[in-house]
Formats: C-alpha cells, structure tokens, sequence
C-alpha cells in the first residue's frame, strides 16, 4: 500500500516545487494538499478523514495558521501521534520554538536552492516513510 503525505501549504509554487521535488527523490507517495489549515482539519478529523503517514505543515497558514493546526492535530486522540514536519520558509526563532512546543516531530526550513530542496525532500522521505517506525494505533 502507497502510504499517503498530506502537504499543507497554502502558495501553489511551493506545491509545485514540492511535487517536483518528490518526483525528482522518486518518491512514489500520493501527495494529497491542502490549501489552509482548516481544509487540512477536515482531512485528518472530517468525515471523511484521510490517513496520512507523515503531514509536511507550513506555518503562514490562510483561516487557521499551521501552529493551531498542530495544536488541534496533538489534541485529538486520532492524530495526535501522526507525525507532523514543520516544512516552512520562516526564520524566526520564536516559530522554531513554538513549532517544537507544539508536538512538532521535525522542524525544517525550505532551502531556497531547488537542488537543495530536493535533496532535503529526499532525506526526509527516507527518514519518515522508510526508516521510522511509527506506532500502532
């Protein structure tokens, strides 16, 4: 079974680069995105919840901003062990301390080199769906 990521991010370039990147890392898992931090609460608690392996969660988030989302996600007894990757082009040290105050599992700053990107998009794909062992629920 293909594990699914969901990729929570709001600027379509960034989905784009994304894409790109998991392609060029031969990933070969289903991205499914979500445009704002309520969408991506509605895939993960809604109705018809999806279960991702890992959520890639940037942080300047459109309706509910990725730091409640991760709150919300520690808080509900169904995803509160998901792991949650804090992937975002902030370089403020309060976001970073935040982020891990939150629950978040990993916190990494987008490169701004794509050949940079695709090589962190490569590693944490390896780290998360490869190497780790998550918990069973």
């Amino acid at each position: 079974m293909i594990k699914k990521i969901l990729l929570v991010e709001d600027n379509p370039d960034d989905v784009e680069l994304t894409r790109r990147a998991f392609v060029k890392s031969r990933l070969a898992n289903d991205l499914v995105v979500a445009a704002d931090g309520e969408a991506a609460l509605e895939l993960l608690q809604g109705e018809n919840r999806i279960a991702p392996a890992l959520v890639l969660l940037d942080l300047k988030l459109p309706k509910i901003d990725g730091l409640e989302v991760l709150r919300r996600i520690r808080a509900d007894e169904r995803t509160m062990l998901l792991p949650v990757v804090i992937l975002t082009s902030s370089r403020e040290e309060s976001d970073l301390m935040r982020g891990y105050q939150n629950g978040a599992n990993s916190y990494i700053r987008k490169p701004v080199d794509f050949e940079r990107f695709v090589e962190a998009v490569g590693i944490l794909g390896l780290y998360w769906l490869v190497l780790n062992e998550p918990p069973v629920p």
